[in-house]
């Protein structure tokens, strides 16, 4: 058997590499620089020595390799390629022949390292494999390297952005370039993290600098990542609508987009759209790769727990690491960094991060390079997003669970066949507020829910708006069982049909998810959806204004996306095309029903998660034929955290007997406790007598045996304890509870609710106050009387146009909400639509112009002046006929929503209908100017 040294194996990894990519490998002896395109040629004499290899291209020279033992620490040694790369004999024909060879590797087959000398400040980066020689050889010819044409981009054409699009872009660019850093930008070009609010415009902002990067940095490819299909279409749609700046025409005409359907991928596209899933199956060539593993997203997927050994890649000629300069990751979560790192890290190109909301983990896969921080609070004050409000909804069943007696039926259902049977309970049946959803259905829980939602629905959550048109609203379900009976009790307690409220989630048929999401977007059906993830991230519906969680949310970062579909703001005529009793979108509703708000969302069971791809039997087996290690131990201590919320007081008693006395908690924790480093250094401190420092591995594995030895005994000696378990985990029966009657214990909205209305009251007149004699119509209100200047629709409108402006965002609606929460007992006409000139109401309540008379819609103010007006002229003699009345009822009418009136006003509308000025003149008389003039004045006051 022939010995390798080191070295020699590197190069065997390295050949094999080289070979993969294209080149030719050649020893001295065999030369022949024709024999293909590339030549990699082994150990070539040069004037500095011996390089190990030198690559050709058509027959010249223009990179060399250096190799190492696999361990060897790649940048001490960079020195020596760059010394090969100037030591070319006379008789080598070169690319360059006036300056040195300008790529170099050094590698150990394991490692490389790349550095192209052409580059502005040529920087040693760190590869998956070698490039084609097809591609050095574009490079070698170039006038100016991709990073040198990122330093001479044009200016931004800032026209059709907002600010923080505009500072997203320049922060980016800078980094690319790699210019002096500016504030968050750091001294990194390979990485760069935007972090943007829902709802700010990131996608929009991507196709901005794609769009930049191709025309004037000269990128052969960019790759666009998402996190599923769905979002994949909406990427597309971006780029096919969007129109370049400079050139005038659309994106798509000038450049191909490419959304991957299946894995082929067409070389002339300039933009490749995919999901990391498929491309992990293209460098896999796995050509069976089907569109249903584009459908869930890997947030549902982490937040149940679902996750994989990180994948492992090889080098795919058909997919070179060099075939795209940038790699755009939108919506950056956990399995960028650990499952799906090795996909990412396979190209050599830029790699860009798009997320509403980064993790530290996040930041620091992208080397703290976080070139954006737009947060959502940012994107509020800028009137970007809206605020979102929490309406609680807490029920005896949801906190507490519930008991059937025995002798009771109950329904049971089989989850994946939904096949039923009823069973006579022979004990009592007991279930946990942590059961309800996922093992047990109280249809009374569900329905006293969605009625209360319904009852509060246009008494306290949109008393301004008709009750006749629902809000957008999406339900988060637990699952797909738990959203199938939600969309029945909707139905039926709305008293709606089907298209009223649908389910949107991945097992739908006949019309695909992207079909339904696009109808509850667009389209005036369906009113509410209910979906497990279909809707919770990414997903763009900008006219949802409320939504409803019946399911907990462990992952902060994903609860914030779900909150996102909700934040998005939307312009008044597309909201009012889809909810026509709306008038503006100025804040969400969050009825939470299970007390998600209140939890402070932890992933402490994911860092646990050590074994991700085991599952609770496979590990309980293992640990069964004697495993003892930390990481089987801490992945099961991770299981059963995540069980231990299907548990029955029923299984906990079982537990607790089988295990000698120990709840599932404490199980967890002597598991935990077992596995601590901390625990394993103060033993073997003691166990030796060594100071900690000191303390070697050998001690720390003779110290840590006995304590996980005792742990995993406690499963290993105890058959039946880990069936049960197994059995708890893989229960596949759903238990209705028919019998129980759920009791509504609490609702309303949060308790900060009236501090935000003080604030914003507040602030509300302090700006008053503070622009009395800038804007027309708070002069006027400032100075009473008025008659001189009288107050006209326009200069109302005026005003409101400016409360609504950011950061203020103060519509009627939300200004008249605010009052009702602080002075209920003041405050009239919450359940009716606001008009323009309530605006005037709220202003001189404001200021205190009324005294203590109610804040009431300035129509119904009008209507009592007008009121008074008739009986003084009926005690004053003065009558009028029924005729009369009519001009004169519509005449308040009208000064109740435009605040005057005049003659040209009766030539139109209703007024029209009776004659116009002929009709009034007939009807009032020759006093009717008079008339029109005295209402004017008694009823604007």
């Amino acid at each position: 058997m022939i010995h390798l040294s080191p070295e020699q194996k590197a190069r065997q990894h390295i050949e094999r590499l080289l070979t993969a990519a294209g080149w030719t490998v050649q020893s001295q002896d065999e030369l022949n620089l024709y024999a293909a395109r590339g030549v990699a040629v082994r150990e070539p004499s040069l004037r500095t020595g011996a390089a190990d290899y030198l690559l050709f291209v058509d027959q010249k020279a223009l990179g060399v390799i250096e190799a190492k033992a696999e361990g060897t620490t790649l940048r001490g040694v960079t020195h020596q390629s760059a010394a090969y790369s100037i030591g070319l004999m006379p008789y080598m024909k070169a690319w360059l022949p006036e300056r040195a060879l300008p790529f170099r590797y050094e590698s150990t087959g394991v490692e490389t390292l790349f550095l192209n000398d052409l580059d502005p400040k040529p920087r040693s980066r760190d590869l998956f494999a070698f490039h084609q020689p097809e591609t050095l050889a574009v490079w070698v010819q170039e006038t100016a390297t991709l990073r040198a044409r990122l330093q001479q981009l044009p200016a931004l054409d800032t026209n059709a952005l907002w600010k923080p699009q505009i500072e997203a872009i320049e922060n980016l660019e800078a980094s690319l370039a790699n210019n002096k850093p500016r504030s968050l930008v750091a001294n990194n070009n390979l990485r760069a993290l935007i972090q943007m609010a829902t709802g700010s415009g990131k996608t929009f902002t991507a196709v901005n600098f794609v769009y930049r990067l191709i025309r004037y940095g000269g990128a052969q490819r960019v790759l666009f990542l998402v996190d599923r299909n769905n979002l994949g279409e909406q990427a597309l749609t971006a780029f096919q609508a969007f129109t370049t700046p400079d050139d005038g025409r659309k994106f798509v005409e000038l450049y191909n987009v490419q959304h991957l359907k299946s894995n082929g991928v067409d070389r002339d596209s300039k933009v490749v759209i995919t999901t990391i899933q498929r491309l992990y199956s293209m460098l896999r060539n796995d050509d069976a790769f089907s569109e249903e593993n584009e459908v869930k997203s890997l947030f549902q997927d982490e937040e149940e727990g679902v996750t994989q050994q990180p994948v492992t890649v090889r080098y795919n000629p058909r997919l070179p690491i060099e075939f795209f300069d940038f790699v755009i990751t939108d919506e950056c979560h956990r399995s960028i960094y650990n499952v799906w790192r090795q996909v990412l890290e396979y190209f050599d190109a830029f790699l860009i991060g798009l997320t509403a909301t980064p993790t530290a983990q996040t930041i620091g896969f992208f080397d703290e390079n976080l070139v954006m921080r737009y947060t959502h609070l940012d994107a509020v004050a800028d009137g970007i997003n809206v605020l979102g409000e929490v309406y609680p909804i807490r029920t005896q069943i949801t906190e507490q669970g519930s008991t059937v007696a025995s002798g009771e039926f109950v329904l049971e259902k089989e989850r994946n066949t939904r096949r039923r049977r009823d069973v006579l309970l022979g004990e009592d049946f007991v279930y946990t507020g942590g059961a309800v959803g996922s093992d047990v259905i109280a249809p009374s829980q569900l329905r006293l829910v969605i009625n209360t939602f319904r009852q509060a629905l246009f008494t306290k959550l949109f008393p301004e708006r008709r009750p006749d048109v629902v809000p957008k609203t999406l339900i988060f379900a637990r699952d797909d069982n738990h959203a199938e009976e939600i969309v029945k009790l909707v139905q039926e307690i709305f008293n709606e049909g089907n298209d009223f409220c649908q389910k949107i989630t991945y097992r739908v048929t006949k019309k695909k998810p992207d079909e339904l999401i696009s109808d509850f977007r667009n389209n005036y059906h369906p009113r509410i959806a209910v979906t497990v993830d279909m809707i919770a991230t990414g997903t763009d519906v900008k006219a949802i204004e409320v939504l409803i969680f019946m399911r907990m949310v462990k992952s902060r970062s994903y609860f914030e996306q779900m909150l996102g579909r909700g934040t998005r703001v939307i312009d008044k005529d597309d909201l009012q095309l889809r909810t026509n009793n709306a008038t503006v979108k100025d804040r969400f509703i969050i009825v939470d029903a299970v007390g998600v708000t209140n939890q402070e969302q932890v992933e402490i069971a994911r860092t646990l998660n050590r074994k991700p791809s085991t599952n609770l039997k496979q590990l309980l087996t293992q640990i069964s034929y004697g495993a003892q290690d930390a990481d089987t131990l801490t992945t099961l201590a991770a299981r059963l955290v995540r069980l231990e919320q299907k548990l029955t007081p029923g299984e906990q008693y079982d537990i607790t007997a089988l295990s000698g006395g120990l709840t599932l908690p404490q199980l967890v924790r002597d598991l935990l406790t077992a596995t601590d480093p901390e625990r394993h250094l103060a033993a073997a401190c003691a166990a030796t007598g060594k100071v900690a420092e000191l303390v070697s591995d050998a001690d720390l594995e003779a110290a840590a045996a006995p304590l996980l030895q005792k742990a995993a005994l406690q499963f290993a000696g105890n058959p039946r304890l880990c069936q049960k378990l197994i059995d708890i985990h893989e229960r596949t029966i759903i238990t209705y509870d028919e019998v129980s009657r759920d009791r509504l214990i609490r609702e309303g909205f949060d308790e900060g609710a009236t501090e935000r209305a003080r604030a914003l009251l507040g602030d509300f007149r302090t700006y008053l106050d503070q622009h009395k004699d800038e804007i027309t119509a708070l002069r006027l209100l400032y100075s009473q009387p008025y008659r001189r200047q009288p107050l006209t629709l326009q200069t109302i409108k005026e005003l409101a146009e400016v409360l609504q402006q950011p950061p203020r965002i103060w519509t009627t609606e939300k200004l008249w909400r605010a009052y009702a929460q602080l002075e209920q007992d003041r405050v009239k006409g919450v359940n009716v639509q606001r008009v323009t000139t309530d605006i005037v109401a709220l202003v001189r309540h404001a200021l205190d112009l009324d005294g203590d008379a109610p804040l009431q819609p300035y129509p119904d103010q009008v209507r009592q002046r007008y009121e008074r007006w008739l009986a003084d002229q009926q005690a004053g003699g003065r009558r009028f006929t029924p005729q009369q009345r009519w001009w004169l009822d519509r005449i308040a009418d009208y000064i109740g929503l435009n605040l005057s009136i005049d003659a040209t006003d009766l030539t139109a509308g209703d007024f029209l209908d009776h004659g116009g000025l002929f009709g009034v003149r007939r009807d009032l008389g020759q006093e009717w100017r008079v008339l029109l003039a005295e209402l004017n004045e008694v009823l604007a006051a």
